[in-house]
């Protein structure tokens, strides 16, 4: 029996991949071509995680963490009102340096949909994390909190999202949030 794979190589690895899929998607993912822009070996590759579904899985669970650990940080302050935490998470969300991880989970969502084998529950929780974040955050966290109230501000997110990543009209979508967040202001009143 060989030796295992390094862990520390393993996640340099896995780091570098996952910053590869976030630049360059999943759509049409060939080892031959992301070895080479790694500086590696497809061999390499499917020494340290096995095959290529088990890198694309590692590859979401890596980006799911990394997009969590965002997402909790731009929400972090439940001190300010909830209309200025909509602000602040549609602000992060919808910035460039964030669009890798809006891409993929776009791709990743539309794959599920279609009922892609290759993806697994990892791959789904990264569609429905969101829903728990949103809930503790949004609705106070509390016994009280309303699964529907979170997946209504998902919905608005997500879409004006998808459109600001299709038309690139930022300031459009931006301002189709803030109509959002003034019809829940008045609602909420």
């Amino acid at each position: 029996m060989g030796r295992p794979p390094d862990p520390r190589r393993r996640a340099r690895t896995l780091t570098a991949v996952t910053d590869y899929v976030l630049d360059h998607g999943l759509a049409g993912l060939s080892l031959r071509p992301l070895a080479e822009a790694l500086g590696t070996s497809t061999r390499m590759l499917l020494y340290d995680f096995g095959s290529k579904e088990e890198l694309t899985l590692a590859v979401l669970a890596e980006a799911r963490r990394r997009e969590s650990a965002l997402l909790a940080e731009a929400a972090a302050s439940r001190e300010i009102a909830r209309a200025d935490l909509i602000r602040a998470v549609w602000s992060w969300a919808s910035a460039p340096e964030q669009s890798g991880f809006m891409r993929l989970f776009f791709e990743v969502y539309v794959q599920i949909m279609l009922g892609s084998p290759e993806y697994s529950d990892q791959a789904r929780a990264m569609v429905t994390d969101w829903l728990g974040q949103f809930a503790r955050t949004f609705t106070a966290g509390g016994a009280d909190a309303d699964p529907a109230e979170a997946t209504l501000l998902i919905a608005v997110l997500r879409g004006l999202l998808l459109d600001q990543l299709n038309t690139g009209d930022t300031p459009r979508t931006t301002r189709a949030l803030e109509q959002f967040v003034q019809l829940l202001g008045s609602v909420q009143e």
